[in-house]
């Protein structure tokens, strides 16, 4: 982040200067369509190919062609898009069910592919559960062959019996697990959990490779075959030796039209290179504000000098942008996609970039006024919509909310296409209030002609430069040293939010909170087999927590880590939709005591000070668990033996506060036992403080007393534990009630009002609404000693959005909590 603020500040000397001899920034950002003709410095030489070995593929598809298809082996490029920039190549039939081809490959190439059918249209590979298949992968160690099965098409569904491969990834030296190794094998993929462990379902009957990679190359890669029977359990252990890291430095000549100061990126296939390795908008991978920024050099070229991996296949481009907007190009118009198998002893690598252009068409320019009341941290994005909206990509900086953007490529895939802006990367939420939504844009057509937009935003969409002030005078008892006051994170994740945790975590803190509470996440991506594990690009790693942790620490903020569960639909419909026989049960607790132990783990290697197990979703998988509907969930007998022996193996993980999360209201009743074994309880406050519409305070600190003192307290006295209060109340009219209507008789939970979301005519935002509700909740503990620690939940990280969710980033609650946590921790008296 410093090298890239080091840059924009150059941006905004240049332009500056610029302004005052041309009265305008106009002449900074050229609208010459004509590519450069020649560089200032002469075409370094071509290296030498890298040693290369022929491949054999041969693969079985489910069921013979249909008239007129073909089959196609696909080799993708992750660096700009898996579905962008394919090699497809045509394979030989040897019966109707049976193909094959052989190629070259380079020498420590890992070879990224899938297998599609081409007719009139193209039918992707998909796995027995239905999902597409992402990609197969093959490590090219020496000549070899690979033996594939398709296990269905994604026009026709899987039947069929399936078999498991489960294993462990030991470091080889040490002997200890690795986690967030990714393993695949049949088309499926998965994360190493923190002892290394792994499991791969629903593989369809035969020898499938099994290949390992590290996300990023810290370690080297490993191959196998693995034979799977239907109904069995295929185990393996293997074992991967670190990569010797090396230094590279990349430098590189640009095309004379480059914008001058505006960051050059090196966008690539590892995790430090900007690949998220998951499907993000638009079928990107990569993600342009985590790519690396080289540095101009005095004589004109750029470097960047990079710890990489000896013998690792490096797939990488220079960009403006990201791996498909503003990213060189050939002079046909082909996308350049480079490889790079690191030498063992580094090395500098000289590179040419031929055009960031593709086509005839000129580069189009955009320039953008912000309001006035944006604030000062925010950056401004912009979104491109060629099919889909793609990923945004943030402007260069003219100073005075003046925004631009130099668009090169790639036009010669595109005629009309649409465009928007959004603050901090985050379109579809924080928009241009003209171009909210996710179908509206501002319309362009590329041509020959330079073309130069003017825009102007006049509103953003949730901003209206609210006071979040709060200046009523409270009689605010002074807690123990040890009260908590606290900020819980909205449980979601994005790669797009690391720039913006610095400044969210520093507002969080100018709250006089002294906790915040991150909630990272797996994802349950089947029920059937159960399948419970991180989704790339959706769940974080345990790096990115990691890096969370230490922005947050090095603020003198506690963390608690909270895990959360993501689900396909609500949490309810996947409880009453699985199967929840004694097998799956089975499953279901190696699958969460996985999960627990990943994060108690991660929670003790990062000297956090509490983990937060349990919350609203498990209900149905505790003692006594009953669905929604009030029907028995089939648990296991021996479920309170279960969670106690869990409970005790995290204790021998994580040495430090453990609590447990109760959603409240609830029965008392399904409040379980293992607390006893834990530090305290976390009480998930979403409860109704009126069923009026329009209630008096008095009325809603009255019923908050209430049930303080009538249901809370009893909680509090059966165990004997600490208890935190974590409260969410959303934005809207009638806020107090807690009852979000779906329209008919249900009350939704508050996390449907969570970003980003759809626009609903039938909710109102009412930020005062949700400040009432906040201080009378405050106000009923303020004398009661019991309580020992306050913490608000759902805070919308990456931007200030004054919308109907529970965040209370840029509300006046934020200035209400800073009025309380100040006088509670005896700041202010």
């Amino acid at each position: 982040m410093e090298k890239e603020q080091r840059i924009l500040k150059r941006i905004i000397i240049a332009c500056s200067i610029i302004f005052l001899m041309l009265a305008g920034c106009q002449g900074s950002i050229s609208n010459g369509s004509t590519p450069p003709t020649s560089h200032a410095f002469p075409k370094p030489p071509t290296p030498k190919p890298d040693p290369r070995a022929e491949i054999f593929f041969a693969v079985t598809i489910p069921a013979p062609l249909q008239s007129g298809e073909t089959l196609l082996i696909s080799f993708l490029d992750e660096v700009t898009g898996l579905a962008l920039n394919p090699s497809n190549h045509v394979m030989q039939a040897g019966d109707t069910t049976h193909y094959y081809i052989a190629l070259p490959f380079a020498l420590n190439s890992i070879v990224k592919y899938r297998f599609l059918r081409q007719g009139r249209t193209s039918v992707n590979e998909v796995r027995t559960d239905n999902s597409e298949v992402r990609y197969r992968l093959y490590y090219v160690g020496g000549p070899g062959e690979v033996m594939d099965t398709v296990a269905s098409w994604g026009d026709s569904a899987f039947s069929g019996s399936t078999g498991r491969i489960t294993g462990r990834v030991i470091n080889n030296q040490t002997g200890s697990g690795l986690p967030d190794i990714l393993v695949s094998g049949g088309g499926n993929q998965t994360l190493s959990d923190s002892n290394g462990e792994f499991s791969l379902e629903g593989l369809v009957e035969g020898t499938h490779d099994l290949v390992t990679y590290s996300l990023d190359g810290r370690y080297e890669p490993y191959q196998q075959g693995a034979k799977i029977i239907p109904g069995k359990r295929t185990p393996v252990e293997i074992r991967l030796d670190p990569s010797t890291m090396v230094n590279v430095v990349f430098t590189v000549i640009v095309p004379e039209n480059t914008v001058p100061s505006v960051p050059v990126r090196l966008a690539g296939n590892l995790l430090q290179l900007g690949n998220s390795f998951g499907n993000l908008e638009g079928g990107m991978s990569t993600v342009p504000v985590k790519m690396p920024v080289l540095t101009p050099m005095l004589d004109g070229r750029f470097t960047i000098s990079i710890m990489l991996p000896a013998g690792a296949d490096i797939r990488y481009k220079y960009t403006l942008g990201d791996g498909f907007w503003n990213a060189e190009h050939q002079p046909d118009g082909d996308f350049t996609l480079r490889q790079l198998i690191v030498p063992e002893s580094g090395g500098t690598i000289q590179d040419y970039v031929e055009t960031w252009q593709s086509g005839p068409s000129a580069p189009i320019i955009f320039e953008v006024t912000a309001p006035a009341d944006t604030p000062a941290t925010d950056s401004v994005s912009i979104q491109f919509n060629p099919y889909g909206w793609t990923q945004p990509i943030q402007m260069w900086s003219l100073g005075n909310n003046r925004w631009v953007y130099k668009l090169f490529s790639p036009f010669n895939l595109l005629g009309y296409f649409e465009y928007r802006y959004c603050r901090n990367d985050q379109c579809g939420v924080a928009d241009d209030a003209a171009t909210s939504g996710r179908a509206k844009g501002r319309s362009v057509s590329t041509s020959k002609k330079p073309q130069y937009f003017k825009d102007v935003i006049k509103t953003w969409n949730w901003l209206n430069n609210e006071s979040i002030s709060f200046s009523s005078q409270e009689n605010v008892v002074n807690r123990d040293p040890g009260f908590l006051t606290g900020v819980e994170l909205q449980s979601s994740f994005s790669p797009t939010w690391e720039p913006w945790l610095s400044s969210a975590f520093q507002d969080i803190r100018s709250m006089a909170s002294n906790m915040v509470v991150l909630t990272p996440s797996w994802t349950y991506q089947s029920e059937f087999p159960l399948v419970f594990a991180p989704v790339l690009g959706k769940d974080p790693l345990g790096s990115e927590i990691s890096d969370e942790i230490k922005q947050a620490e090095g603020l003198n903020l506690k963390v608690a880590l909270f895990p959360q569960a993501h689900f396909p639909q609500t949490s309810a419909e996947w409880w009453v939709d699985s199967p929840r026989d004694s097998t799956w049960w089975d499953t279901w607790f190696e699958e969460y005591r996985s999960f627990a132990i990943y994060y108690s783990d991660l929670a003790m290697e990062n000297n956090v000070q509490m983990l937060i197990l349990g919350g609203d979703w498990m209900k149905p998988a505790l003692p006594g668990g009953v669905l929604t509907d009030g029907s028995s969930s089939n648990l296991p007998v021996n479920a309170e033996t279960r969670w106690s022996g869990l409970v005790a193996e995290v204790r021998q993980h994580f040495s430090g506060q453990v609590y447990w999360a109760v959603p409240f209201p609830g029965d008392l009743a399904s409040v379980p036992g293992v607390i006893n074994e834990l530090d305290g309880i976390y009480l998930l406050w979403f409860a109704p403080l009126t069923s009026l519409e329009s209630p008096t305070f008095n009325q809603l600190q009255s019923e908050a007393e209430r049930l303080l003192d009538n249901e809370v307290e009893a909680i509090q006295v059966t165990f004997k534990k600490p208890l935190i209060l974590a409260v969410a109340y959303p934005s809207i009219t009638g806020s107090g009630k807690a009852c979000i209507s779906d329209g008919g008789n249900r009350c939704l939970d508050w996390t449907s009002l969570s970003q980003p979301q759809t626009n609903s005519d039938s909710i109102k935002v009412d930020l005062y609404a949700q400040q009432d509700a906040y201080l009378a909740v405050l106000k009923a503990i303020n004398t009661r000693s019991w309580i020992t620690g306050f913490v608000s939940r759902g805070y919308y990280l990456p931007a200030a959005l004054q919308d109907s969710s529970a965040s209370i980033h840029g509300k006046p609650v934020e200035g209400l909590l800073q009025y309380w946590y100040t006088r509670m921790l005896g700041i202010i008296n």
